[in-house]
Protein backbone atom coordinates (compact mmCIF):
# COMPACT_ATOMS: atom_id res chain seq x y z
CA UNK A 1 0.00 0.00 0.00
CA UNK A 2 1.46 3.17 -1.29
CA UNK A 3 1.93 5.79 1.79
CA UNK A 4 -0.80 8.00 1.25
CA UNK A 5 -3.99 9.21 2.78
CA UNK A 6 -7.28 7.46 2.55
CA UNK A 7 -8.43 11.51 0.95
CA UNK A 8 -5.13 11.59 -1.22
CA UNK A 9 -5.94 7.90 -2.39
CA UNK A 10 -9.85 8.98 -3.10
CA UNK A 11 -8.81 12.42 -5.02
CA UNK A 12 -6.44 10.25 -7.46
CA UNK A 13 -8.57 8.14 -8.25
CA UNK A 14 -11.37 11.08 -8.86
CA UNK A 15 -8.60 13.00 -10.91
CA UNK A 16 -8.00 9.52 -13.45
CA UNK A 17 -11.74 8.95 -13.81
CA UNK A 18 -12.24 12.89 -14.73
CA UNK A 19 -9.23 11.96 -17.64
CA UNK A 20 -11.29 9.00 -18.72
CA UNK A 21 -14.40 10.63 -19.21
CA UNK A 22 -12.60 13.10 -21.23
CA UNK A 23 -10.83 10.75 -22.69
CA UNK A 24 -13.61 8.51 -23.80
CA UNK A 25 -16.37 11.36 -24.35
CA UNK A 26 -14.67 14.47 -25.51
CA UNK A 27 -15.55 15.95 -22.24
CA UNK A 28 -15.20 15.59 -18.08
CA UNK A 29 -18.28 15.22 -15.75
CA UNK A 30 -18.49 18.61 -13.60
CA UNK A 31 -17.92 16.72 -10.27
CA UNK A 32 -16.39 13.82 -9.23
CA UNK A 33 -16.07 12.42 -5.61
CA UNK A 34 -14.99 9.15 -4.49
CA UNK A 35 -15.54 6.98 -1.41
CA UNK A 36 -13.71 4.43 0.18
CA UNK A 37 -15.66 2.39 2.67
CA UNK A 38 -14.24 -0.51 4.30
CA UNK A 39 -13.58 -2.98 1.06
CA UNK A 40 -15.51 -0.97 -1.00
CA UNK A 41 -14.90 2.45 -3.54
CA UNK A 42 -17.83 4.37 -4.56
CA UNK A 43 -17.63 6.83 -7.31
CA UNK A 44 -20.02 9.58 -8.06
CA UNK A 45 -19.77 10.90 -11.29
CA UNK A 46 -21.90 14.42 -11.72
CA UNK A 47 -22.85 15.98 -15.45
CA UNK A 48 -21.94 13.24 -17.29
CA UNK A 49 -24.42 13.50 -20.11
CA UNK A 50 -23.79 15.07 -23.47
CA UNK A 51 -26.33 17.76 -24.90
CA UNK A 52 -27.14 15.34 -27.55
CA UNK A 53 -27.43 12.70 -24.77
CA UNK A 54 -29.90 14.91 -22.70
CA UNK A 55 -31.99 15.44 -25.59
CA UNK A 56 -31.88 11.55 -26.97
CA UNK A 57 -33.51 10.76 -22.94
CA UNK A 58 -36.07 12.78 -23.87
CA UNK A 59 -37.46 10.39 -26.58
CA UNK A 60 -39.48 7.44 -26.52
CA UNK A 61 -36.70 4.56 -25.49
CA UNK A 62 -33.93 7.31 -25.43
CA UNK A 63 -33.01 6.70 -21.75
CA UNK A 64 -33.04 3.17 -22.13
CA UNK A 65 -30.47 3.72 -25.34
CA UNK A 66 -28.41 6.31 -23.78
CA UNK A 67 -27.96 3.88 -20.83
CA UNK A 68 -26.97 1.03 -23.03
CA UNK A 69 -24.05 2.97 -25.10
CA UNK A 70 -22.55 4.16 -21.19
CA UNK A 71 -22.95 0.58 -19.75
CA UNK A 72 -20.99 -0.52 -22.94
CA UNK A 73 -18.49 1.94 -22.54
CA UNK A 74 -17.80 1.15 -19.24
CA UNK A 75 -18.13 -3.06 -20.45
CA UNK A 76 -15.31 -2.23 -23.79
CA UNK A 77 -13.13 -0.36 -20.54
CA UNK A 78 -13.49 -2.60 -18.02
CA UNK A 79 -10.10 -4.25 -17.90
CA UNK A 80 -8.23 -0.72 -18.23
CA UNK A 81 -10.69 1.23 -15.21
CA UNK A 82 -9.70 -1.98 -12.93
CA UNK A 83 -5.94 -2.08 -14.11
CA UNK A 84 -5.11 1.79 -13.51
CA UNK A 85 -7.82 2.17 -10.09
CA UNK A 86 -5.92 -1.31 -8.93
CA UNK A 87 -2.27 0.85 -9.23
CA UNK A 88 -3.87 3.63 -7.31
CA UNK A 89 -5.11 1.73 -4.32
CA UNK A 90 -2.39 -1.66 -4.61
CA UNK A 91 -5.12 -3.93 -4.01
CA UNK A 92 -7.17 -6.47 -5.90
CA UNK A 93 -10.55 -5.29 -7.84
CA UNK A 94 -13.35 -8.36 -7.15
CA UNK A 95 -16.11 -6.74 -9.33
CA UNK A 96 -17.62 -3.20 -10.84
CA UNK A 97 -20.44 -2.09 -10.87
CA UNK A 98 -22.04 1.31 -12.54
CA UNK A 99 -25.02 2.84 -13.38
CA UNK A 100 -26.21 6.09 -14.89
CA UNK A 101 -29.20 8.18 -14.21
CA UNK A 102 -30.79 10.12 -17.61
CA UNK A 103 -33.06 11.94 -15.05
CA UNK A 104 -29.81 13.87 -12.91
CA UNK A 105 -27.16 13.31 -15.31
CA UNK A 106 -24.74 11.25 -12.63
CA UNK A 107 -23.17 7.94 -12.78
CA UNK A 108 -22.32 5.94 -9.92
CA UNK A 109 -19.19 3.16 -10.05
CA UNK A 110 -19.15 0.65 -7.25
CA UNK A 111 -16.24 -1.32 -6.68
CA UNK A 112 -15.51 -4.15 -4.88
CA UNK A 113 -12.10 -5.48 -3.15
CA UNK A 114 -10.14 -8.45 -2.31
CA UNK A 115 -9.30 -6.36 1.26
CA UNK A 116 -10.60 -3.60 3.70
CA UNK A 117 -8.75 -0.84 1.96
CA UNK A 118 -10.41 1.43 4.64
CA UNK A 119 -9.11 -0.51 7.36
CA UNK A 120 -5.77 -1.04 6.02
CA UNK A 121 -5.64 2.69 5.35
CA UNK A 122 -6.50 3.53 9.60
CA UNK A 123 -3.90 1.13 10.80
CA UNK A 124 -0.50 2.88 8.92
CA UNK A 125 -1.57 6.02 10.56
Amino acid sequence: MPDKTKGQIEAKISAWITSFEKEQLGRGPTEVRTFIVQDIILIRIKGVLTPAEKNLAQETDGSRLVKQVRERLIESSRAMIEESIEKIIDSKIISLHSDISTITGERFIVLTLKNDLEGSLRQKR
